[in-house]
């Protein structure tokens, strides 16, 4: 009997000093890399389908797999892979050139860096995004600065002393389901994200042709040499100073109020206008997932706010607005990672009060 009550102590010890030890020293080991499923973006009309890229899922460096030279030109035309020599095609063949292009996207847009099409990757590439170019690697165009990136030449405007900006929108190119009132009120909040951090005025105005920013929804090739291709793929697409020219996709299902429209594929229009607005003003893409500047958005997903990317990449170019407080940035974004923070917390406590109801119960 009192060999057996002290083999009882004896387990009941070594199993807390186990629980104290996963306690104390879990959090410091490494999660186990978990593959995430590939989930291709639900869709009316999307081409995206999941078909059209499981054949891929973890293909690397010497793989030979058919339609691999359509999705080289997915890289190529966002900046990561050069064109091949004259009278030559893109091949099937995942070779060095198509490696060092896969890991130069995961670095950019914040990926783990496999240099693989993996499923991290392969979810990005099918995700909705903006149709101008990522990286500096091939596109010369573009110049990296911390997580943010400006484009070369004309950087930003240079109206003196004080800068205001005029737009206006293509009577001849706008959708046939949201009023000219409602576009106005999105691209009027937009602007007044951007002003509110920089000392720059934006002013809507009724001559499109004179205007500094001229905005339009258009369908497919439309004359800039950046052709949209239908719903999702590539949202809208914006040129760098001084040019002002912001062109949406017409073939997306455009939102202002979520509650109203109810299609899988609606794409909210002032969260792609605030992105696009940030092109006119010099930024390109940004490496920072939260970012308005980050590329990608999904549908019906809202991202309007500035981030502190954001903010420190425009003042760059135009300076602080005087009523600007950098504070305020900081506090919006310390509360969303208290938010993150206050989840994991919960996470932590359940597998805490797991251990104890499995303490309690030996």
């Amino acid at each position: 009997m009192h060999f057996q009550f002290f083999r009882y102590c004896d387990f009941h010890a070594s199993s807390c000093f186990l629980i104290y030890f996963l306690l104390l020293f879990l959090p410091a080991f490494p999660a186990r890399k978990i593959t995430a499923p590939i989930s291709v973006t639900a869709t009316d009309d999307s081409k995206a389908t999941w078909g059209n890229f499981v054949k891929f899922l973890d293909v690397g460096k010497g793989s030979h797999v058919s339609g691999m030279s359509e999705l080289k030109k997915y890289f190529h035309r966002f900046g990561y892979l050069s064109r091949p020599p004259e009278m030559a095609n893109f091949t099937d063949i995942f070779d060095c050139s198509f490696e060092a292009a896969v890991t130069a996207y995961q670095k950019n847009l914040g990926l783990p860096v496999t240099g693989k099409l993996d499923s991290y990757t392969l979810n990005q590439i099918t995700s909705p995004r903006c149709g101008v170019s990522d990286s500096s690697a091939v596109n010369r165009s573009l110049h990296n600065v911390k997580r943010f990136a400006y484009f070369y030449g004309h950087p930003r405007w240079e109206k003196k002393p004080i800068i205001t900006l005029t737009y206006a929108f293509s009577d001849d190119h706008l959708t046939d389901y949201l009023s000219s009132d409602e576009i106005k009120a999105v691209f009027r909040r937009a602007f007044s994200r951007w002003a509110a951090v920089i000392p720059v005025t934006f002013t809507e105005a009724e001559d499109y042709e004179a205007s500094d920013v001229t905005i339009g929804f258009y369908h497919g090739d439309h004359g800039d040499g950046e052709p949209f291709d239908g719903v999702l793929g590539v949202l809208a697409h914006a040129f760098s100073p001084e040019n002002g020219r912001l062109h949406l996709d017409a073939a997306e299902t455009w939102a202002v109020d979520f509650e109203s429209q109810k299609s899988k594929v609606a794409v909210d229009l002032e969260s792609v206008a605030t992105h696009e607005i940030g092109h006119v003003l010099g930024l390109a893409h940004s490496s920072v997932k939260e970012a308005i500047m980050y590329p990608s958005l999904s549908p019906r997903t809202k991202k309007m706010d500035l981030r502190i990317d954001d903010v420190e990449g425009v003042q760059a170019l135009y300076g602080s607005n005087p009523n600007f407080k950098f504070s305020s940035l900081l506090e919006s974004d310390i509360s969303s990672n208290q938010a993150v923070g206050f989840r994991s917390s919960l996470c932590w406590c359940r597998i805490f009060l797991g251990i104890i109801s499995f303490v309690s119960w030996l």
